[in-house]
């Protein structure tokens, strides 16, 4: 049944029985009226509410002389109850909704001891309830006085039949949702004359209001939105002005040519796709999965990823589903087969595209990969060439990391103006500057990250650039920036050793060494020094360089730690290149030189679809990791390349990056807290199965297709695996430097010997960001533990409430949910920490960010990577930030065997008062909040420096969690 979550609203707290007999009458000034379900208003009558009450007392105890008596007297006080009621609420007269009574009716046989009578009650509305959701469909009385203003100005009763049956669709299947609730608070906001697409913003509107007491609600808000959504591209299409959700079931069928037809005709699909069986296919379309949606999921389609034409959206879900799953296909021998299944896996949420394959999968131009990574030469031509071919690649939205290790120092000697260097920095504003100018057609910014080796002697001038202060003209405020640290530094500072700086052009083969060789050749340029040979040079204690380079993290969120060794020694490509840099969200460790510009493509494991009964489904797991390799390999060829690099890297090599998202909440259903062996256990265990999944994906693509170029001396040719590379590492490094867990739990020797024939793609595994797909899916994104339980998420689709059904669940089950729980939960920023009344258990499972220790997030991180032949997106969260903290935690990543590592999210160690909370009496007021606040909220203040002991800090500047410039790799 469903049930009104509007209890909290003491005035409004009932509903009548039957409307059908109640009289229209002049009404006296200072009357109280009744508002029918029909929106007439009428004189309140209390015999209506005598009739219903002796109704039910009747069906319960039947019309004995013996009964009728008791009955009539108790009828007779509870109807003076139920008028007393609203009159000493209204005492000059107004207006009472039918509904209420009803509440009012039933709460009086409760407070009586009348409980059969009261169920018998409920369960009479319940069955009226329905009888008029099926009537509305058919006959429905227009509202008589609200007119809808049409398009062309005309003037039209409001249609309550259709509002009811839009309102009765969107509560299909929901518990816990009151479609009548969100009719009458919607009525409250029309007025006669509203436009007509008002009409459909004002139900939108009351139920998003609504998400907060029941997280239902936001599926609710989206089904509503789709009317809208349906009526704006069906006109557009000439298929219908308008559909209920149950006639998509026919109407997709019919829209699928009308909308391909016309994206041909606009230049906004490619004519390939008119060449598909589209009958064949648009029966194929599952119109209930439009039902998935949450209201911030389908926000962000509407806005920024369906097809437009002067503003108009003509493409639906799943259309646009259809469309991807199209243009992912055209090349395949049976491709209105392979068309369903790629359908199929990416409209259930089982695994979702990247951004980019989303926005232009069928369309004239496919630029379909996610990222692209660079190395720039050192030479002017070849240095505006490479911001050149950023500009081109990040127009058609790819994100970018440049290497600009090579690019000479400052004070360096140019030979051919027998000048000096300006070094890096300069050409990073440029790059910056031309970041922020190629928007990707508006559709999300521009992004770009620099990596610089820490020997470079630029390095100390490059861990500024995001400062706040300063010169302007060697800052870069919109860009990223990284790290790339190779070993040996880490092991000096680790060992309190010196570092010295160099001009890569006096140590031009340090670029391309790494592992014992770089190390080798890193002391013979500093024994040089000695001799006099390097004049261009800086020596500094590591450790210092280590504590600025953290300070600068803490203060501005740049540069990210990335790590060399690692990435090139467990590189499965290291026998054709090096990698010099990772890309913009530090999941991708591809080679790049002059003449190759690494490719990656993306896409996810949906894992909270692939959880059952509480266990991971190691089958459907298989399933979906064969149809998304195919479908990423599919990418490679079908991809448009801005640049001519950049299709020769990834035709020669064919690397793909398949991750995962809803780690959190697939956590959530096994009842695991994030900070817990288990879920380090669970990160080992899932990650193993989709690499093992993955692998012999590949397998079978390369005994279809054939192995990818450059297959010959790889790791893979050598039956040598990530978890084989893991031990590679250790023995390069030596085990005083790392720690990592090796263990294994599947029959690894099969794929072992099966990859030494042939594989497809050079790299298959990535874990990206999945910041926007992530919100498509409705699960947390990539493995993030959860931000908070409740708060508002601001991205480009505008603000939404975002809270954690999981655990609206089990306090319900506990009988803990309720209006002052919404309260707490705002007043302690989302926490469950500081409520006294939930449970210990609940309190580890709901943990926020940060709140879970953030050795966790690196264990976790850890068990994954060595099953990852790429990296991760890595966010490390710390409250409390302090220089001790970070130092610990990013020597901790290091030394698990982590490649790389991504925003540093810090909360001060303070608090900030909460001044617009309506606390009620279980507010544990008393207690400290949550201390601090997001971190990127405001501007960058001083920080204390890194080495000092743990204290109060400032609030550092970082990417909030949840802004939209971090959507750029996914």
């Amino acid at each position: 049944m469903q049930t009104d979550l509007s209890r909290e609203k003491a005035t409004t707290d009932g509903f009548p029985a039957d409307d059908n007999n109640l009289d229209v009458k002049a009404t006296a000034p200072g009357q109280l009226r009744v508002i029918k379900r029909n929106g007439t208003v009428v004189p309140y009558t209390d015999d209506k509410i005598t009739v219903a009450i002796t109704k039910a007392f009747l069906a319960v105890e039947g019309g004995t002389a013996a009964a009728s008596s008791r009955i009539h007297n108790t009828v007779k006080r509870l109807t003076e109850q139920v008028t007393a009621t609203f009159k000493r609420r209204m005492p000059s007269g107004g207006t009472i909704h039918i509904e209420e009574i009803q509440d009012q009716v039933e709460l009086a046989l409760m407070r009586a001891g009348e409980q059969k009578v009261a169920r018998d009650y409920v369960i009479y509305r319940e069955a009226r309830s329905q009888e008029r959701k099926r009537a509305t469909a058919e006959v429905a009385e227009p509202h008589p006085s609200i007119r809808v203003t049409k398009a062309d100005g005309t003037l039209l009763p409001l249609d309550m039949g259709r509002l009811n049956t839009i309102i009765s669709e969107a509560c299909e299947g929901l518990a816990e949702v009151n479609g009548e609730l969100i009719q009458r608070e919607t009525l409250k906001n029309l007025y006669d004359g509203v436009a007509e697409k008002d009409v459909n913003t004002a139900l939108v509107m009351t139920a998003r209001t609504l998400v907060e007491r029941e997280p239902n609600y936001s599926f609710v808000t989206a089904r509503l939105l789709l009317d809208s959504l349906r009526a704006e591209g069906l006109s557009f299409l000439n298929v219908a002005e308008s559909a209920t959700h149950h006639e998509m079931a026919d109407l997709y069928a019919k829209a699928l040519p009308a909308y391909v037809a016309k994206g041909v005709e606009l230049e906004l699909l490619d004519p390939k796709l008119a060449g598909f069986d589209l009958e064949k296919l648009g029966k194929a379309i599952n119109h209930e999965r439009d039902g998935q949606f949450t209201y911030l999921g389908l926000q962000t389609l509407y806005d920024r990823y369906f097809l437009h034409s002067n503003g108009t959206r003509f493409e639906l879900p799943q259309l646009f589903f259809m469309r991807v799953a199209m243009g992912l296909s055209h090349m395949e021998a049976d491709k209105e087969a392979r068309a369903i299944e790629f359908y199929n896996l990416l409209s259930s949420f089982d695994y979702m595209a990247s951004t980019p394959t989303l926005f232009n999968a069928g369309t004239l131009r496919p630029q379909l990969s996610s990222c692209y990574l660079t190395t720039v030469p050192d030479d002017l031509s070849g240095i505006y060439g490479a911001i050149h071919d950023n500009a081109m690649l990040s127009k058609f939205a790819g994100g970018l990391g440049n290497d600009w290790t090579p690019v000479r120092a400052l004070g360096s000697y140019i030979k051919g103006t027998n000048g000096k260097s300006q070094g890096v920095v300069p050409f990073l504003k440029v790059v910056n500057d031309t970041a922020v100018a190629v928007n990707q057609g508006g559709k999300r910014k521009g992004a770009v990250c620099a990596y610089l080796e820490t020997w470079h002697l630029d390095i100390e001038e490059f861990l500024e650039l995001r400062k706040n202060t300063g010169d302007d003209r060697r800052r870069t405020h919109d860009m990223n920036t990284a790290n790339w640290i190779p070993d040996l530094f880490m092991k000096r500072v680790f060992d309190d050793g010196n570092w010295t700086l160099f001009s890569p052009s006096d140590v031009p083969d340090l670029h391309d060494l790494y592992g014992k060789a770089f190390e080798e050749r890193y002391e013979y340029y500093e024994a040089l020094i000695e001799y006099g040979k390097i004049k261009l040079h800086k020596t500094i204690k590591a450790k210092d360089l280590w504590r600025k380079m953290l300070s600068m993290l803490f203060e501005t969120g740049h540069p990210w730690l990335t790590f060399k060794d690692p990435c090139n020694l467990r590189s499965p490509q290291q026998h054709v290149g090096v990698v010099h840099s990772s890309n913009l969200c530090t999941e991708i460790t591809l080679n790049t030189n002059k003449d190759e510009i690494a490719v990656c493509n993306l896409g996810s494991i949906n894992l909270v679809n692939h959880i059952l009964e509480g266990k991971l489904d190691i089958e459907k797991i298989g399933r979906t990791v064969k149809t998304a390799v195919r479908m990423l390999d599919n990418v490679i060829d079908i991809n448009y390349y801005s640049v001519p690099q950049a299709r020769n890297s990834n035709l020669k090599h064919r690397p793909v990056g398949m991750g995962i998202m809803g780690f959190q909440d697939a956590l959530y259903l096994q009842h695991i807290a994030y900070g817990s062996d288990a879920a380090v256990e669970f990160a080992d265990k899932s990650m193993e199965a989709i690499s093992y999944f993955a692998i012999q994906a590949s397998c079978d693509l390369a005994d279809e297709r054939g192995s990818y170029e450059t297959f010959e001396g790889s790791l893979w040719s050598k039956g040598i695996l990530p978890i084989d590379s893991e031990k590679m590492l250790i023995e390069e490094r030596g085990s005083k430097y790392i720690e990592v867990d090796l263990s294994e739990t599947l029959d690894w020797a099969p794929i072992r010997e099966r990859v030494k024939k042939g594989i497809r793609n050079s790299n298959i595994m990535a874990i990206a960001p999945t910041a926007t797909i992530a919100n498509i899916t409705g699960v947390s994104q990539s493995i993030e533990p959860t931000y908070q339980n409740l708060y508002v998420k601001s991205n480009l689709s505008g603000e939404f409430t975002v809270i954690n059904p999981y655990l609206v669940r089990d306090l319900k089950a506990r009988g803990l949910w309720d209006p002052v729980m919404v309260n707490d939960l705002k007043y302690y920023d989302g926490s469950v920490q500081q409520i006294e009344r939930i449970p210990q258990d609940l309190k580890d499972l709901y943990a926020t960010a940060f709140e879970v220790e953030t050795r966790w997030i690196v264990e976790a991180a850890s068990r994954r990577q060595k099953w990852i032949d790429q990296a991760q997106s890595l966010n490390l969260y710390i409250a409390g930030a302090s220089g001790k903290k970070l130092d610990v935690t990013y020597r901790m990543a290091w030394f698990r065997g982590l490649k790389t590592t991504y925003y540093l999210r810090a909360l001060a160690a303070t608090s900030t008062e909460k001044s617009t909370i309506n606390t009620g009496k279980l507010n544990a007021v008393s207690a400290d909040p949550i201390t601090g606040v997001q971190a990127s909220a405001a501007p960058a203040q001083k920080a204390s420096a890194p080495h000092a002991e743990p204290a109060p800090a400032p609030v550092p500047q970082a990417c909030s969690i949840d802004d939209p410039d971090c959507e750029a790799c996914q």
